[in-house]
């Protein structure tokens, strides 16, 4: 286990975690709600530090990054626990995992992954599978080792992670994936995520951008508890007053998971309004995923050129200069 950071020490050996928005106050001896931080002697430490449980080479589109190096590989690792307890989770047998004492003595060092991810051919390291600000400790201090190899790095996160939290992944994190569930509803938010409400995301996607770090948005529909079109409305309006309407943004479908096995899969048809409704509110890069719709593809927003054509995470072909458009010279929010 490695100390971490960001927490305040209380009385009678208790500590405040300042990772996370629950901001939780652990008790000696015990974890906090993600189950990867816990309390000894008044401090707060890291229990998965060096302990990835899944480890991959995936297209970074796979995460979904389509306007960051559209085409690369990424070395993406994931630890156990979350700071959400999302009822329908797709990787639930790791966000809502513990460490196991048989795990302890297992350690892959960060110049260890950073060597993996060479090896691999590898452009970059995605934290990912699990929220990646509850081992923020590992991930940066792989970070750092993957800048000076020349590699990139970002992470796949709910937003949940404190305004404190976000500005240490600045100069060290490159490109962000921010989630958001049900456009931010807040009823689902309580019911089937168990936070309070996704509030703390806006001011995590602040920071990041303030920190210069490339953000794409993903809003999972989530039929009959999560779909509302006057949401995805609000949702759609404060990406584009507030990050730019050039920000890419993925609607997701929902498929049955974990303790969600009674609701469908969102059908193409809502997922089309979603994308229709971003695209009439000025929205210029505007996608679809885990449904097979065509809404994969990047277009010149000024033009319609096809930039970059992809078959669901795969690259096909890619007709940029740079990141300007080839027939109107148009430059798009792209990082080649």
């Amino acid at each position: 286990m490695k100390e971490g950071i960001l927490y305040k020490q209380r009385a009678e050996r208790k500590a405040i975690c300042n990772i996370c928005n629950r901001r939780c106050n652990i008790g000696e001896g015990q974890i906090g709600f993600c189950r990867a931080r816990k309390n000894l002697n008044g401090k707060i430490y890291s229990t998965v530090y060096g302990k990835p449980s899944a480890i991959n080479l995936d297209p970074i589109e796979k995460k979904p990054l389509f306007h960051f190096s559209p085409g690369s590989k990424v070395l993406s690792i994931g630890t156990t626990g979350c700071s959400f307890n999302c009822q329908y989770c797709q990787n639930w047998d790791l966000s809502r995992a513990e460490l196991q004492e048989e795990e302890i003595s297992k350690e892959i060092r960060p110049n260890e992954i950073v060597r993996m991810a060479k090896g691999a051919g590898a452009s970059g390291i995605s934290y990912t599978y699990n929220e990646p600000s509850i081992f923020l400790e590992y991930a940066l201090d792989i970070a750092k080792l993957a800048h000076n190899e020349g590699l990139f790095n970002t992470f796949v996160t709910n937003g949940y992670m404190t305004v404190e939290a976000a500005k240490e992944t600045k100069g060290l994190i490159d490109a962000a994936t921010v989630d958001f569930k049900a456009s931010a509803n807040q009823g689902f938010a309580r019911k089937y995520i168990s936070i309070p409400s996704e509030e703390p995301v806006f001011e995590t996607i602040l920071e990041l951008k303030k920190n210069n770090i490339f953000i794409e948005i993903t809003d999972l529909i989530v039929p009959e508890v999560g779909d509302s079109i006057d949401d995805a409305k609000t949702l759609i309006t404060w990406i584009k007053n507030n990050i730019g309407n050039e920000t890419p943004l993925h609607f997701l479908a929902f498929h049955p998971d974990y303790k969600m096995l009674n609701l469908p899969s969102t059908s193409l048809k809502t997922l089309e309004e979603h994308y229709l409704l971003a695209k009439s509110l000025g929205m210029k890069h505007v996608y679809v995923g885990n449904a097979d719709t065509g809404h994969n593809n990047t277009y010149c927003a000024n033009c319609n050129a096809l930039l970059i054509k992809r078959n669901i995470f795969n690259v096909l072909k890619n007709n940029m200069i740079g990141n300007t458009c080839p027939k109107c010279g148009t430059e798009v929010n792209i990082i080649i």
